[in-house]
Order: structure tokens, then sequence, then C-alpha cells
């Protein structure tokens, strides 16, 4: 994988990204309390999720810019399919097909974020439902170059409600584990911000911004692990909850109904 997706595509192959990885593991699981029928997961990463999902499915469709390892194993067991594309639009995915869509930390990356809601009301079927996450941007320790936006709360609810009236917002949040991590995160970036004497985080363009903030990212929770090794192992996708939403939450998560 080039350097150009690691920032991006956590990996529970990676000790120092154990934090994030179970932060996003737990909308898989909270995701497969709800899911059935014909299911369309938008951005599967690097595949980890769909071992979670598609036993609860009849059929499994799953699209990434990137291709996506699925083991052979997997796609014996279920009806899975995949596709690698860009997005949006969603081409080649009829109207009024899916019975849920699944799209964790996706929607901050899309450059016409109106149509990726769009294009999943689109797909989904009358009654459909869809499950959303994307970072809370009140939360967020710095600007990610590799966002093309992040959101509050009421700017959440706004672009949701741009195709769907029947929206159910919620929050991911960290336990007294995960939120000391949080804490030590925190001060972890400000010490490099320091350095930014230029304010370069805020003003170089996001392009040029990128490779810097993955390698200074990198180090940084290579760092963390190194001096908080105990506590960074010691995160489970069960330190993370999901209740109503609040500007203290880590991460959104949305249902929204067709």
């Amino acid at each position: 994988m080039s350097i150009l997706q690691t920032a991006e595509r956590s990996s529970h192959l990676d000790p120092s990204e154990n934090v994030i990885f179970q932060r996003h593991f737990i909308a898989y699981k909270e995701a497969a309390k709800l899911i059935s029928g014909t299911v369309l997961e938008i951005g599967s990463g690097e595949g980890y999720g769909i071992s979670e999902l598609a036993g609860k499915t009849e059929k499994y469709l799953a699209i990434d810019k990137f291709d996506s390892p699925i083991s052979e194993d997997l796609m014996g067991k279920h009806n899975i399919e995949f596709k690698q594309m860009n997005v949006p639009p969603l081409r080649g995915i009829a109207d009024n097909s899916m019975d849920f869509v699944v799209t964790f930390q996706v929607i901050e990356h899309i450059q016409d974020d109106e149509l990726f809601i769009k294009e999943i009301h689109r797909v989904l079927k009358p009654g459909g439902k869809a499950v959303l996450t994307t970072p809370n941007i009140l939360m967020s320790l710095s600007r990610n170059p590799w966002h093309m936006r992040e959101y509050t709360p009421s700017e959440m609810k706004d672009i949701l409600h741009t195709s769907f009236k029947n929206i159910d917002l919620k929050g991911v949040y960290g336990n007294e584990k995960v939120m000391n991590y949080y804490a030590e995160n925190k001060k972890s970036v400000d010490k490099i911000r320091k350095w930014d004497i230029f304010n370069l985080e805020k003003n170089l363009p996001r392009w040029m911004f990128q490779i810097p903030y993955d390698i200074l990212n990198r180090f940084n929770r290579h760092k963390l692990q190194d001096n908080n090794e105990s506590l960074v192992d010691g995160i489970h996708f069960a330190d993370y909850s999901v209740k109503d939403v609040s500007d203290g939450c880590l991460d959104y998560f949305c249902i929204v109904t067709k």
C-alpha cells in the first residue's frame, strides 16, 4: 500500500493503530445488529468489516476506490461481490435495489457530499436504511488534509436532510480509557503544532499538506504506542459506545430511512 493511502486506511495489523481501528470497528458491530437482505457497503477499505456483516445478509456488495482484500474463504461462504470505483455516482447500481447501505468514515472524503447522500437515497428501497459514520469536527485535534470537510452536529443534520426526512443522529463515545488516550494524543499533537510557526497546517493547500500530515500522523501514533503501550493495546471496541449525539462525541453514527 502506498503512503498516499495509509493515513486514512486503518489496519488491525499495526498495533499503533489499535485505538482508531477499534473506534471504526464499533460501527460494524452496531450495524450488524441492524442489517439484513441486500446490503451495499461504500468504502470497504481493508475489508475487515465484511466478515462482520456479510453473514447477516442475502447479498453483500462492497465498493471502494482501491482494491479491497476479501478472502476466498469468506467469498465462498457468502454472496459477496466487490466493485472498484470512485463515488459518487453509484454507477451500475439500480434505483430502489438495496435494503441497507453502510458507509463508514467516507463522506468526509467526498467532494460533492450532497450528491453522495442523494445517490444513497436513490439506491435504497422504500423503507430501506443507511448507516453512516464520520468524524465530529468539534473533537478533531488538527486539520486533516485528506478530508474535504468535517461536520458540526447541525451541519451533519443539514446534509442528511438534503435527501432524507427520517434521521436518527447518534454519536460514538469512548470510555475513560479511550478518553485518556485522547488526552495523551492531544498533548502530543499540540507539541508538534508548536513547531508550525508559519501556520502551514491551515494555509497549505490540501494536496501539499497530505504527505507531511501522513508522515507526522504515523510518527505520532507510533510514539504514543511506545509511551503508552498498555493503554493503546488495551483498548477494545467494547470501550466505545453509541448514544444520543452531543458536541462531545468522537464520530457521528447516523441512521437514515427512505
